[in-house]
């Protein structure tokens, strides 16, 4: 099920880690983990800055698509090991 929103989210995401991290990469030649730790929180700034909207919309796709899923109450997940179980069980049957 991908959509739209989730795509341009995606692709959005990594362009947010991945340009500081090339930039990054330049900055600090001999040490690629300062750089990728460095980029990975430009990142998430950015993200958490600059894609509130694109965020929103993945997450309503998500809520509705689990919305539409069946919904599994307490009681059918009794009756369903109860079924399996052949009923209840005594624990201290009678002699």
């Amino acid at each position: 099920m991908t959509s739209r929103p989730v795509l341009v989210y995606t692709l959005l995401r990594l362009l947010a880690f991945l340009v500081p991290l090339v930039i990054l990469w330049f900055l600090f030649p001999g040490m690629p983990w300062v750089a990728a730790i460095m980029a990975a929180a430009i990142g998430a700034s950015l993200s958490i800055l600059f894609l509130r909207r694109p965020r929103e919309e993945v997450s309503t796709r998500i809520y509705a698509a689990r919305q539409k899923r069946a919904k599994v109450t307490d009681d059918d997940v009794e009756d369903a090991v109860l079924d399996a179980t052949d009923g209840p069980s005594d624990a201290n049957p009678a002699p």
